[in-house]
C-alpha cells in the first residue's frame, strides 16, 4: 500500500465511521478498487478505527471528564449509572472478541459478495428506524444491551456500526438527542481494546504494511473523523437517516457488481 492509497483509505474511514454507511465496508471496496493485498486489511482497519476513536474522545472530552469525576465521587449519581450502561453495552463486543475473532477475520479478505449482503442489512436497519415514531425516553439498561448487540454484529464489513447502534436505539424508543452521544462513547473502549490486542499480539509488526502508510492513514482518519462526528450528531437529532439507507442499498449493488 502506497502513502497516497493509505491517505485515501484514511479519509474514507474518517468520513464513513460516523456516517451510517459502514467504514469497514468502504475500506474493503477501496482496497478492491486500489488492488491492495488483502493480508494488509485487518491491521490497517484496526489502526484507522483507532484514529476515529481518538476523534470521539476529542469531540466528547467534556462528557468524558464529567463521567470520570462522577465515578470518583462518593455515593450514587447519574454519571455512575451512565457508565454502568456503557459497560453493559460492551459485553456483546467482548464476547465476539474472545470467541469469534478468527471467524470475523475471514470476512476481511476481499469477499465483496458478503460485503454487499451486509450493506443491504445496514440499509434495512436505517429504513426500519426511519419509520419508527420518535419517543422521548431515556436509554435503559435493556437499550444499552440491545445497542451493544448491534455494535457486535457491526464488526462485519458492510454493517455500519453507527447505523446499527443508532437504529436499534431508535427502534427501542430512546431519545434521539441522546443516542448519538451514547453510541459514540460506547465505541471507545472496544475499538481501543482491539488496537491494544493487535499491538500486543504483534499483528502490526507482522503485517506487510509499512509504518509510514499506516501513520498517514491514521492521521487522515482522525482529522476527517473529527468533522464527520460533529455532522452525524446533528443528523441524528433531526432524524435524517433515510437517505443513507438508499446509499447503503446502492453500495450493496455496487459490491455485487465489483465482485
Amino acid at each position: 500500500m502506497t502513502w497516497l492509497e493509505a491517505l485515501l483509505l484514511g479519509v474514507v474511514q474518517g468520513l464513513t465511521e460516523f456516517l451510517p454507511v459502514s467504514s469497514s465496508g468502504h475500506l474493503e471496496l477501496g482496497r478492491a478498487l486500489l488492488g491492495g493485498p488483502v493480508e494488509q486489511g485487518l491491521p490497517f482497519t484496526i489502526a484507522v478505527h483507532g484514529a476515529t476513536v481518538l476523534a470521539v474522545v476529542s469531540v466528547f472530552w467534556g462528557d468524558i471528564r464529567r463521567l470520570a469525576r462522577g465515578l470518583l465521587a462518593r455515593g450514587p449519581n447519574p454519571e455512575k449509572t451512565y457508565v454502568l450502561k456503557l459497560l453493559l453495552s460492551m459485553i456483546p463486543m467482548l464476547l465476539v472478541g474472545l470467541f469469534l475473532r478468527e471467524e470475523v477475520e475471514r470476512f476481511f479478505t476481499g469477499n465483496l459478495k458478503a460485503v454487499g449482503i451486509f450493506f443491504f442489512v445496514t440499509a434495512a436497519f436505517l429504513a426500519a428506524a426511519h419509520f419508527r415514531r420518535p419517543r422521548d425516553r431515556d436509554i435503559s439498561y435493556g437499550d444499552a444491551l440491545l445497542m451493544g448487540a448491534a455494535q457486535a454484529v457491526a464488526v462485519l464489513p458492510g454493517i455500519s456500526r453507527s447505523g446499527a447502534v443508532i437504529s436499534s436505539g431508535m427502534l427501542a424508543g430512546a431519545r434521539r438527542d441522546e443516542l448519538a452521544r451514547f453510541a459514540f462513547l460506547m465505541s471507545v473502549a472496544p475499538i481501543a481494546g482491539a488496537n491494544l490486542i493487535e499491538a500486543a499480539g504483534g499483528g502490526f509488526a507482522e503485517a506487510t504494511l509499512a509504518a509510514g502508510p499506516l501513520a498517514v492513514g491514521f492521521l487522515a482518519a482522525f482529522l476527517t473523523g473529527f468533522v464527520a462526528c460533529r455532522v452525524m450528531i446533528a443528523l441524528v437529532r433531526r432524524g435524517r437517516l433515510v437517505g443513507f439507507s438508499l446509499y447503503c442499498a446502492a453500495a450493496g449493488v455496487f459490491s455485487f457488481v465489483l465482485s
